[in-house]
C-alpha cells in the first residue's frame, strides 16, 4: 500500500515564552502543501525498513516510521511489515517532511488492516513522535499553540494560489533558531492576521525566527526579497528555516530562483 505524505509550511511563527520544561510556547499555522514522500508498507516476514532518494541521518531504527509502527504494534495485532520511504521533501528545511513521514505511516497502518483508529487516537500515537507529527492526521490548516501540539481549525484557503518554495541548502538547527530570538507577547492576534485577506499578511503575519537566521545566512534574507521583487502576495521563511516561500496570484517563474545550490518547488495551491 502506497501513500504521499505531503510538506507543510508555517505562515507565522509567534515565539511567545520560554516554558519550565524548556520548550516555547508558540503560536503558528500549519498549511498544508504537495511536495511529497513516498511511502509504501507491505506485510512481509520480518519488520525492516529501507529509504531511497535523499539520504536520511541516523540508523534505520531510529526512523519515525519504523517508532510509528511500533507504537501501534503495541496496542494492536498487526504483521511484521516492510516499510519503504523515497525522500524527496529536503531535511532539515522547516518542512515538517519526517513528521509527515511519521503520521502517515499511522494512517497507512490503520488503513492497510483495517484497524478503524479514530482520527483522535491517530493523533495522539503521532505527538508521542514530535510536536507537529499530529498535523498530519487531519492535514488541514490548523493553528497551533502552547509548544506546537495544541490544534484549532482555522479560516484560512489558499486554494488557486500559485506557491513557490526555495531550500537553498542551508541547514539551520532548531536550536541555533531559538538561540538567537527573545521571546515575546506579540500585540498581533495571528488567527485574526491570518484569516484577513493575504494582502495585508505581509505587515502583520511575522516569522519571529527570521531576524536572527537571516543576520546568521543573508542567502536566505535574499530569496525572501527576490520572491517579493517578483510579485509575490506574501513570502516568508518557513519553521526555523532555511526553506522560503512565496504565495502569487499568478504562476511565478520559478526559473529565476533554480541555481546549483537551490532546490525549488511550486505548484497551484491545492488545498
Amino acid at each position: 500500500m502506497l501513500a504521499f505524505p505531503n510538506a507543510k509550511i508555517n505562515i507565522g511563527l509567534q515565539i511567545i515564552s520560554k516554558r519550565s520544561d524548556g520548550y516555547h510556547n508558540i503560536a503558528t499555522c500549519f498549511y498544508p502543501i504537495g511536495w511529497a514522500d513516498a511511502l509504501e508498507i507491505i506485510e512481509d516476514k520480518h519488520t525492516s525498513f529501507t529509504s531511497s532518494g535523499i539520504a536520511i541521518p541516523g540508523s534505520n531504527q531510529d526512523n519515525l516510521c519504523l517508532k510509528a509502527y511500533n507504537l501501534i504494534k503495541k496496542d494492536y495485532d498487526i504483521p511484521p511489515v516492510h516499510i519503504h520511504l523515497h525522500k524527496v521533501i529536503p531535511i532539515g528545511a522547516g518542512l515538517g517532511g519526517g513528521s509527515s513521514d511519521a503520521g502517515f505511516t499511522i494512517k497507512l497502518i490503520n488503513q492497510k488492516f483495517e484497524l478503524n483508529i479514530s482520527d483522535n487516537i491517530m493523533e495522539n500515537y503521532a505527538g508521542q513522535l514530535g510536536s507537529d507529527c499530529a498535523f498530519f492526521i487531519r492535514n488541514s490548516p490548523t493553528l497551533a499553540t502552547e509548544k506546537g501540539e495544541i490544534f484549532e481549525p482555522i479560516s484560512v484557503n489558499l486554494k488557486g494560489y500559485f506557491i513557490l518554495l526555495v531550500y537553498p541548502n542551508i541547514h539551520v538547527s532548531t536550536a541555533t533558531a531559538y538561540s538567537g530570538v527573545q521571546p515575546k507577547i506579540s500585540g498581533i492576534n495571528l488567527k485574526d492576521s491570518i484569516s484577513s485577506d493575504i494582502s495585508l499578511w505581509k505587515n502583520s503575519v511575522i516569522n519571529d525566527f527570521e531576524n536572527s537566521v537571516f543576520a546568521q545566512f543573508p542567502l536566505i534574507s535574499k530569496i525572501k526579497n527576490d520572491l517579493y521583487t517578483n510579485g509575490a502576495e506574501y513570502a516568508a521563511m518557513s519553521g526555523s528555516g532555511s526553506t522560503v516561500f512565496g504565495i502569487f496570484k499568478h504562476q511565478p517563474d520559478a526559473n529565476i530562483f533554480k541555481t546549483e545550490n537551490n532546490l525549488v518547488f511550486e505548484e497551484e495551491i491545492k488545498w
